[in-house]
C-alpha cells in the first residue's frame, strides 16, 4: 500500500505541555510508531498509511486540544488515548481539571487524574457508600481522604474515622518496637501521609487529639455507631467477611462510608476468606452501593508501577 503524508498544525500550542521534558513524548510515540511521526517548527508531519495517518491524527487533535487547556500531557496520557482511539476524550480532562476536591498545604489542587479516578469520585460524590478496588498506585486512599478533609472543612460531617485491618504480612506487628501506637504507625502512615499533605502535621495532630480525626485498627469499631462522619476503610481487601459485615453496619445517621482495597493482594489465608471479595460478590446490586473500578491505566505513581504489575500479572497469568 503506497505511503502518504499529512501535516498537521502546532500553532498556539506550548510544545512542552505536549512532548514533556527533552520531548519524551515524542519518544515514546516513535518507540510505538517508528519514523511515523516527526515534528518540525510548529507542523506535525505524519507518514505512513492511510489507517494509521486517520488514527494519528485523531490522537494528535485530542492531544492538542488538552494541551490547549493547560495540562501537561503525561506517558499515561498518551497511553490512554491512543488505547481509547475514538475521540471524544478531551473534553473528559477539561471536567476532570475542573474538579477540584481539596488544595493542599503547599497550594496543589487534588482532583482527578484518570477517567478511573473521576469514576471514583464522582461515585463517592453520589452515594453514601462506596468500593474502590484497584491496584496499588491508583489513588484510592489518596482521594478519599481528600473527599474526607473537604467534607470536614465543609462542615458537612463532624468527624473522620480511618480504618485499617492490621493483618501482618511476614512481620509480626508484637515484635515490633515501642507502644501501641508506634507498633499501629507502619500499617496508617499511608493515610497520615495524606492528611500531612492537605491539612498540615500540627492541624492533623490537633483533630487527632481532640477527637476529630481517628484512626484505628478496624477491631475498634465493634459495637459503635458512626453518625456525621465519613468513615474510610482501607486494604478492605484483608478484612474477613465477619469483619466486613461489622464495619458496613457500623454506620450511622449522616454517614458516607469508601472501602477501598486491590484483590489482587490479599494477605489472608486463604484468600477466598476476604470480605471485600464478598461484599462484591453480594452487594454490587444493592441500591445505594456503588463499585468503582481502577485498572493499570489509573496508576499515578511512578510510569514503572505500571510495568510493574504488568510484568507481575503476565507472570501470574503464565503459570
Amino acid at each position: 500500500m503506497k505511503t502518504k503524508k499529512r501535516v498537521l498544525s502546532l500553532q498556539g500550542v506550548d510544545p512542552l505541555m505536549m512532548f514533556g521534558a527533552r520531548e519524551k513524548n515524542l519518544d515514546l510515540l516513535d518507540a510505538m510508531y517508528p519514523g511515523a511521526v516527526v515534528v518540525r517548527g510548529d507542523d506535525i508531519i505524519l507518514t505512513g498509511e492511510t489507517d494509521q495517518i486517520d488514527r494519528l491524527t485523531l490522537f494528535f487533535g485530542e492531544l492538542i486540544e488538552i494541551a490547549r487547556g493547560g495540562r501537561a500531557v503525561s506517558e499515561r496520557d498518551i497511553n490512554y488515548l491512543l488505547k481509547s482511539g475514538n475521540g471524544g476524550k478531551a473534553s473528559e480532562y477539561e471536567e476532570m481539571d475542573r474538579d477540584v476536591v481539596v488544595t493542599t498545604r503547599k497550594g496543589t489542587a487534588v482532583k482527578p487524574r484518570t477517567t478511573g479516578q473521576k469514576a471514583y469520585f464522582e461515585a463517592i460524590k453520589a452515594h453514601d457508600l462506596v468500593f474502590g478496588i484497584g491496584p496499588a498506585g491508583t489513588g484510592k486512599t489518596y482521594l478519599a481522604v481528600a473527599c474526607a478533609v473537604a467534607a470536614l472543612k465543609a462542615r458537612s460531617i463532624d468527624r473522620i474515622f480511618l480504618v485499617r485491618p492490621v493483618v501482618e504480612a511476614g512481620e509480626s506487628l508484637g515484635y515490633l518496637p515501642g507502644d501501641f501506637q508506634a507498633k499501629l504507625d507502619p500499617y496508617v502512615r499511608p493515610v497520615l501521609d495524606a492528611l500531612f499533605d492537605m491539612m498540615g502535621q500540627d492541624r492533623t495532630v490537633k483533630l487527632m487529639e481532640n477527637g476529630t480525626i481517628e484512626i484505628a485498627p478496624l477491631a475498634y469499631m465493634r459495637g459503635r455507631t458512626l453518625n456525621n462522619a465519613y468513615v474510610i476503610l482501607d486494604e478492605a481487601q484483608n478484612t474477613t467477611e465477619l469483619q466486613m459485615k461489622m464495619f458496613l453496619t457500623r454506620l450511622g445517621q449522616n454517614a458516607k462510608a469508601i472501602v477501598n482495597g486491590d484483590i489482587t493482594q490479599i494477605d489472608l489465608e486463604p484468600p477466598g476468606r476476604s470480605g471485600l471479595i464478598t461484599a462484591q460478590r453480594i452487594l454490587e446490586k444493592v441500591d445505594g452501593v456503588k463499585f468503582a473500578y481502577m485498572n493499570r491505566d489509573d496508576i499515578v505513581r511512578h510510569k514503572l508501577v505500571q510495568r510493574i504489575i504488568e510484568a507481575f500479572d503476565k507472570d501470574e497469568n503464565e503459570k
